[in-house]
């Protein structure tokens, strides 16, 4: 019975670990092209989570027409944070001056001036509660595989992110917006000089991201039943230590590092009160600064 507890935490664990790292990847995807951290992507999965509350709430949708509407919500807030928070510090094209650590700081403060701007206009709202999906839209039925009981919505949340994840692939490795994006993450200066739209193409990336956050805050609010104005401020954060950890600028190692958190923190929650689960992850950061400052697929730089 012990052994089949265990089992089912680390299911449990690596369903959440999946969603730490679909959150995770659109990071890395916009530090990859600009070596700057979006921190306003938290509220992207926020902003999904509460579309499917509305669409269920007062727009009253059936659960597949909530889903093009997340989609939506994710391409339109996308689009608005290169707008209002990156955008304006790119005046010069060099890659100097959009990669320069004066830019980067700004970049780093204004997306999360926007997601606290965010965030607070959802608390007024809302005043900060806890809300409810309705019961009929819940992933919430039970599924027993071996003895491990799990809820459909875990199952949901594990493969809308493998799901998610090949779509990705094939995008950045099948397709012309996904060839010019890895070539303006290899070398910007390059890219222009060869004819490709740097703007389209960074607008493509947070757009890119956006649709993967905005999933993931559907996807998580319907396997949880619950939606609240700052959910996406400890999800964001885990999702950017699962950044560093994979080292910045890895897909593969967000993705990685991402299950691995959710695996741990669902390990110590065996062992540890429930309090202490959320050091687990800052616990891990701080091992790999100390023992692999590069993170796990990180290049060595000087």
């Amino acid at each position: 019975m012990f052994d089949t507890f265990i089992l089912g935490q680390l299911v449990i664990g690596a369903s959440v670990g999946m969603t730490y790292s679909i959150v995770a990847i659109g990071l890395t995807l916009i530090y990859r092209v600009l070596s700057a951290v979006n921190f306003a992507h938290g509220e992207v999965y926020t902003m999904g989570a509460f579309a499917t509350l509305i669409g269920a709430t007062a727009l009253k949708l059936p659960l597949l027409a909530i889903v093009p509407l997340v989609l939506l919500v994710g391409v339109v807030f996308g689009w608005a944070i290169e707008r209002a928070a990156f955008r304006p510090f790119r005046k010069f094209t060099d890659e100097a001056s959009l990669k320069s650590r004066a830019v980067r700081e700004a970049t780093l403060l204004s997306s999360f001036a926007l997601g606290l701007i965010v965030r607070e206009v959802l608390d007024q709202i809302y005043h900060g509660e806890w809300l409810a999906i309705p019961q009929e839209y819940l992933l919430s039925t039970p599924v027993a595989f071996g003895g491990v009981h799990l809820s459909v919505g875990e199952l949901v949340i594990a493969i809308v992110s493998v799901v998610m994840l090949i779509a990705l692939q094939f995008l950045l490795y099948r397709t012309r917006i996904g060839i010019a994006i890895r070539a303006v993450s290899s070398n910007l200066v390059g890219a222009q000089f060869s004819g490709i739209d740097i703007n389209r193409v960074i607008v493509a990336v947070f757009i890119v991201g956006s649709l993967l956050g905005a999933v993931a805050g559907m996807v998580v609010s319907l396997a949880y039943g619950n939606v609240q104005s700052f959910m996406g401020l400890t999800v964001v954060i885990k999702a950017f230590v699962a950044m560093v950890i994979g080292g910045l600028t890895s897909l593969p190692g967000a993705v990685i590092a991402g299950i691995l958190i959710g695996l741990a923190e669902a390990t110590a929650g065996i062992f540890l009160p429930s309090a202490w689960t959320e050091m687990v992850a800052y616990v891990m950061l701080l091992l790999t600064l100390l023992l692999l400052p590069q993170g796990l697929f990180g290049r060595r730089r000087a």
